[in-house]
Parts: C-alpha cells; sequence; structure tokens
C-alpha cells in the first residue's frame, strides 16, 4: 500500500482518496533523526501529507489539475524538525531552554518542567515556595522533597507546568490516555450548514487568496500556519499583548506571516477581532481547549456567526478527557505518556526524542487537515473544525515498531537567510514538497506584534 504508516493513518482520518497517496514518493533515504522510536517515518509522513494537501488544493483549483508527484527531501525534514539548533538571529544562535525547564529528581521518580515563559517560571517557583530569584539548584532542592505525582497536579492547579515521568504501559491505564486511545490522529467534524464559498481569484501558490488567522503560540499551532503562509494563504497572527512571545521563537516559525496584538478584554479589540474574521477562510487556535470560549471563539460559536469557517485547533491533551483543560508542551507530553523512558539511555534516567517531533507533526498534520478542509468547504458547504493532540500524535508514534537500524546522525542543514524588520534572519529551508512550492520563504519573519491588525489588500 502507498504511503508511509502515519501517512496512511492521517489521510483515512481526513477521508482523503487512498490512491492519492500513491503520489507521495518513498524517501531515498531514511530521515536522519536517531531514535529508538519511529521519529523519521512520523516526520516524513506529516510533511508528506502536508505537501499532498496543499497539491490536492492546487489540482482542485487548477482547471484539469492532477495532483503531482509529492518528493520530500529528508534532509530538509531533519532540518526543519531540529530547526531551533540552525536559527541565528543576526549571526548569533539560540538557547533554545531556560535553566528552569528540564528533568528534576524528585521523591518518588522523575519530573520535567517547563519553565521557558518567564510567567511560567515564576508560578513553578511559587509552587515549590521558593524567592522570585530562585535558581536550578533551589528548585533541584525542593522537587526532591516532592512527590511526582503531587508535584504535576499541584502545578495543574496553580499555572505552573510540571509533567510526572511515567512509562508507557503506566500511562496507558491512566483516564487522560483511556480517553484519547480509541480517537482519530486527526479529528474532523462538520460544525453547522453553510452555502459553499467560491475560492478568490487564482494564484502562482494553492492557497492564494486564502485569509487565514492565527491565534496560536510556542511552536506547533504556528508550524501549522507557516505551512498555510508558505502554500500562499495571507496568514495574519494576533496575540494578547500581555503575553510577549520568545522573540526568536517566534522567528523561527513566523516565515511569511504578519503578527499583530489585540487585548480581547477591551471591547473594541474583540471587536476588531470578530472584524477580522468575518473576512477570514480560516481561524486556527492554539490554546487551551476552552480558554478562548468566552470571546466568542469556540468553534461551533464561530461558525453561528461566520457561517463556512474552518476551525483548526491544536492542544497538548486533546479536546476529550479529563486532561483536556490542562496546560502542555511537545516536552511535558514526552514525559507523561512514556516517550521519555523509552528514550531512556539506561532504562531509568529519562531521555527526549532528536527534536520537537510531537509538535512539528502536529502543526503539519493540522495544516494538511484545514487544506482538506477548505476542499471539502467549497465543495459542499458546510463549517468545518479540524483537531490535533500532541499526545495523540504521541500515542500513535509509541505504537509504531520503531526502525531496526537507526538512521545516520543529522548533517548540515539546509538553510535559508534573509533580512527584514527583525534583522538577518537564517533559518531551516522549508521542508513542504508540492508542485510550485518555492525554494524559500516569501519573508524570513516580521517582529512579534509589529504589524497592524488588518487584512493586508492584496
Amino acid at each position: 500500500m502507498a504511503g508511509g504508516r502515519f501517512a496512511r493513518r492521517a489521510w483515512g482520518d481526513l477521508g482523503g482518496d487512498p490512491a492519492l497517496l500513491g503520489r507521495v514518493e518513498p524517501p531515498g533515504t531514511a530521515v536522519p533523526l536517531p531514535s529508538s522510536l519511529a521519529v523519521g517515518e512520523l516526520a516524513f509522513d506529516s510533511v508528506a501529507v502536508a505537501s499532498l494537501a496543499a497539491d490536492l488544493v492546487r489540482a482542485v483549483r487548477e482547471p484539469g489539475g492532477e495532483v503531482a508527484a509529492i518528493r520530500v527531501d529528508p534532509g530538509r525534514v531533519a532540518g526543519s524538525y531540529r530547526s531551533e539548533r540552525v536559527f541565528r538571529w543576526n549571526g548569533r544562535a539560540v538557547d533554545a531552554w531556560s535553566g528552569l525547564s528540564g528533568f528534576w529528581e524528585a521523591a518518588d521518580g522523575w519530573v520535567r518542567t517547563h519553565g521557558n515563559y518567564p510567567h511560567h517560571a515564576q508560578r513553578l517557583r511559587t509552587l515549590l515556595g521558593l524567592a522570585a530569584d530562585a535558581g536550578p539548584g533551589e528548585v533541584r532542592r525542593a522537587i526532591a522533597g516532592r512527590g511526582a505525582a503531587e508535584l504535576e497536579d499541584a502545578a495543574a492547579s496553580t499555572g505552573a507546568v510540571v509533567g510526572a515521568v511515567r512509562d508507557a504501559a503506566t500511562w496507558a491505564e491512566h483516564p487522560q490516555a483511556r480517553a484519547i486511545a480509541g480517537r482519530p490522529l486527526v479529528v474532523r467534524r462538520r460544525l453547522g450548514p453553510a452555502a459553499p464559498r467560491p475560492w478568490p481569484e487564482r494564484g502562482p501558490l494553492p492557497l492564494a487568496g486564502i485569509r487565514v488567522l492565527d491565534l496560536t503560540r510556542v511552536i506547533a499551532g504556528p508550524v501549522a500556519t507557516r505551512d498555510l503562509a508558505f502554500a500562499g494563504a495571507q496568514v495574519l497572527r494576533v496575540d494578547d499583548p500581555r503575553l510577549p512571545e520568545i522573540g526568536w521563537q517566534h522567528l523561527d516559525t513566523g516565515q511569511g506571516k504578519r503578527s499583530a496584538t489585540l487585548d480581547l478584554r477591551a471591547p473594541d479589540g474583540l471587536a476588531a477581532l470578530h472584524g477580522l474574521i468575518e473576512r477570514a477562510d480560516v481561524v486556527v487556535t492554539g490554546y487551551r481547549p476552552g480558554s478562548l470560549d468566552r470571546y466568542g471563539l469556540a468553534p461551533e460559536a464561530l461558525a453561528e456567526r461566520h457561517p463556512g469557517v474552518v476551525v483548526g485547533q491544536v492542544s497538548a491533551w486533546d479536546t476529550a478527557g479529563p486532561w483536556r483543560g490542562r496546560r502542555g508542551f511537545d516536552s511535558i507530553v514526552q514525559a507523561v505518556i512514556g516517550i521519555a523512558l523509552a528514550e531512556s539511555g539506561d532504562g531509568r534516567t529519562p531521555g527526549a526524542l532528536p527534536a520537537q517531533a510531537l509538535d512539528h507533526s502536529a502543526g503539519h498534520l493540522l495544516a494538511a487537515a484545514i487544506m482538506v478542509g477548505l476542499c471539502r468547504q467549497r465543495a459542499e458547504g458546510g463549517s468545518h473544525a479540524v483537531s490535533v493532540a500532541l499526545a495523540r500524535v504521541g500515542h500513535e508514534l509509541l505504537s509504531t515498531p520503531g526502525a531496526t537500524e537507526p538512521p545516520a546522525v543529522p548533517g548540515e542543514a539546509p538553510t535559508v537567510t534573509g533580512a527584514g524588520p527583525a534583522g538577518e534572519i537564517t533559518c531551516a529551508a522549508p521542508a513542504l514538497a508540492f508542485r510550485g512550492a518555492p525554494a524559500a520563504y516569501a519573508w524570513v519573519g516580521h517582529p512579534w506584534g509589529a504589524d497592524p491588525a488588518r487584512w493586508d489588500k492584496s
């Protein structure tokens, strides 16, 4: 059967024509992401599915168009998945992790914390009863006297981000694991009736004329919207001005997008947002499920107010189950569901995947789902929602046998360099491969919040 294991599962969940998977050419070499798990295959298939979906849009919009052969470059995939390692901002490398992010030994096991954002680091110190300037040594001593599961639950109730390290068998018995185990890798549903929207005037790229409102942060959601921008969509990211994004992280996934801020607590800010949605084809959210509902941004509310919209959602723990409202990041999900111990070198000390693969794959799969959803909306009408969860991607990875021989260590990753309002940026080259795909991004990135909250006239 054509297509890799992950590609077949994702494309099937999307209701795609199985015959189209035959257009994806197998990689000549394995994706160089060494792991005991099938990370290289997951990465290749995720990029391939997004590339196939982009080319499907192109074929649908092109008179007499047919889906072309999809030739994904394993080297570009590996470079894109490890993008923080090649990113340079005005010639300087970046440190992807803060001193309060990492694995720590607790009284009865291990935990992983995420303190890259200043507000999460401060909440961690508060959780541990530490001073506002406490460093890694003090955090280590405080965690050593606490239980892993107790810390995990206490963090969830205080806004800190802590995950207890489990093996896969223990996680499989957890209520959240049971809640999502039988769900699709990519979830899609019809939200309500709407007339088919016409495609805008065609352009050189598949998504020319499509407007995407990006309400995401960190990695997975921004990767999805970067894919959409690379495929030709006009993407406007909108953030809360009170929560600045990490500068380099925003630029590492901000290629080809504009970035604005709006305070949704203010009536004029919320009105401006819904004015943007009125002219949008797609709305993508990456916050915890339910956290934006009070602003009228639940999928059902969006469909009622803006019929014909396609809503994309990415979350850590999925939209079902008792943990659906919990905070989570790729590193935390890896620790909690069993991946960290699967990657352990000694069977006891937790390890990590060679890349933030759950984030990147969730982003590419979400982009694919949105593009297939746009085709479905234009053909059948309706408002549509699609969603992907990092934990569900992790389940799929854990349940898939790993490669019998680990791939080679990654070599020098292909990069692109450009200058703009943010300065000179060197970043990983784009990995998507559809007919007519550019070799580089339209631009390497706009500074966070630097653009007006309006659609470009083009």
